[in-house]
């Protein structure tokens, strides 16, 4: 489908355009060279018989006309037949002489401005018939005043023959029929030339569609491939775009990496002193220097995974991470008799960084062991084009009340259960930088709680 706002509707229009508009001109040029074709040959059938009328014309001696020798013709001898002579002298109508066609009637035509000069026009005759005529000034000597010794003045003739033009009309709308059907089929195959034509002009960019959604998907690090010349600069700085992101990202990485050393090591330095000194004030020490590490490390991790979250062509599979997960928290949990089932389908894979799902998913799988009676079960599932991931415990759960408490206030409901607190806020935040979102209810099928989270689908 051409949509309007596309490059390629917008060649498709302007080459109907163009095609349209040259099919019209075309088509009125052929059919006006055609009409004026036809009335051309008219004309030089009509001059031809008036040629013939002219020579068979001699002067009488009472001073008229007579046609002598004029060669029958079955179209003039015929009543209203089409085809008219007529011969005026200087009495007009009155003394004119016409073709047996014409039978009682005469033509109303033009005089004729100067001697030997050929008028044409269109005139109405007999039955309504529309005629094209030509008519010439022809002299002939007074035969009558030259045997009597008298002066004559020579006396002047109109000559006139006309046709009917039904013929000819009939044949132009024959032909403007045939050149309508001809022209129309033309058009057709031009449009559809037009489509294939812009299509494959097209391909090149559809092909940099596919490569880039590999890109995103994570199948390709580059657009490679064969490119025509007008495509290859936007492929060039589109490489170049990548690669710069990917540096971006590593540069990112790699000062996060310095600054979590950079603070985690006098924090661990304070902590092995305080712990030595056993004082109120070491406590209070130990503490403060606690609560920055989990503060250092959620921000660390926000400032990962936003330093990630728009890297294009990131792709990690779902199912070994959730299995790695499974095992290694079935030893952790294995002595309170809590058994991790994980499930995801094969290719379903999470447009992001694998530490960020590993963060994310190690979390909400986590909790759920130091509340879980029986079973923790993480189950993985692409809907509608979203990754989908539900943890659900047989755990006690949380009320109504207590949900807003843990995710929006990021209260810690029990003090005396080992961790930081900050477990749900860092999914949350994480979830946020991926355009994802975290939510608590009960679960349906263990009754416990269930966490569902909602991640792009590469």
């Amino acid at each position: 489908m051409l949509r309007l706002n596309s490059v390629a509707f917008r060649l498709f229009a302007a080459a109907a355009v163009v095609s349209l508009l040259g099919l019209v001109a075309g088509g009125w040029l052929l059919s006006n060279v055609f009409r004026a074709s036809l009335e051309r040959q008219l004309d030089e059938r009509l001059l031809a018989d008036m040629e013939n009328l002219i020579a068979a014309a001699e002067p009488a001696d009472n001073g008229t006309l007579a046609m002598m020798n004029l060669s029958p013709d079955q179209r003039y001898d015929t009543a209203f037949s089409g085809w008219y002579w007529q011969v005026t002298g200087q009495g007009g109508r009155d003394d004119a002489l016409t073709s047996r066609s014409l039978w009682d009637k005469g033509l109303n035509l033009p005089q004729a401005e100067a001697e030997g000069g050929v008028v044409r026009g269109y005139t109405t005759g007999p039955e309504d018939q529309q005629l094209r005529y030509v008519v010439r000034r022809i002299s002939f000597p007074d035969v009558g005043a030259l045997t009597r010794g008298e002066a004559a003045k020579p006396k002047i003739y109109q000559f006139a023959v006309a046709a009917d033009r039904s013929n000819s009309q009939a044949e132009a709308a024959r032909f403007d029929t045939t050149l309508l059907w001809s022209l129309g089929a033309l058009g057709v195959f031009l449009t559809i030339a037009t489509l294939i034509q812009v299509r494959v002009g097209l391909s090149p960019l559809r092909v940099v569609k596919s490569r880039l959604t590999a890109i995103r998907a994570g199948k390709a690090q580059r657009l490679e491939g064969t490119f025509p010349a007008e495509i290859v600069p936007l492929v060039e700085e589109l490489n170049a775009l990548l690669t710069h992101n990917a540096e971006v990202v590593t540069r990112a990485r790699t000062h996060v990496g310095n600054l979590a050393h950079g603070l985690k090591t006098p924090l661990s330095v304070l902590t092995n002193e305080a712990a030595q000194l056993r004082t109120p004030l070491a406590d209070t020490v130990m503490k403060q220097a606690a609560v920055m590490r989990r503060q250092v490390d959620h921000y660390l991790t926000r400032a990962r995974a936003a330093a990630s979250a728009d890297l294009i062509g990131v792709r990690t599979d779902v199912a070994p991470v959730l299995a790695d997960l499974a095992r290694t928290l079935d030893k952790v949990y294995g002595n309170k008799g809590v058994e991790y089932l994980a499930e995801a389908p094969e290719g379903l894979a999470f447009r992001g960084e694998r530490q960020d799902l590993e963060e994310m998913a190690g979390n909400l799988m986590d909790n759920p062991g130091k509340w879980a009676a029986t079973e923790v079960r993480a189950t993985a599932a692409a809907v509608d084009g979203r990754l989908t991931l539900v943890v659900e415990d047989d755990g006690p759960g949380l009320t109504e009340a207590e949900i807003p408490r843990v995710l929006e206030k990021r209260e810690r409901l029990d003090e005396k259960v080992p961790g930081s607190g900050l477990g749900l806020g860092i999914v949350r935040d994480i979830a946020d930088l991926y355009g994802g979102a975290l939510s608590l209810s009960r679960s349906a099928t263990l009754g416990g709680l269930s966490a569902r989270l909602d991640l792009p689908l590469a």
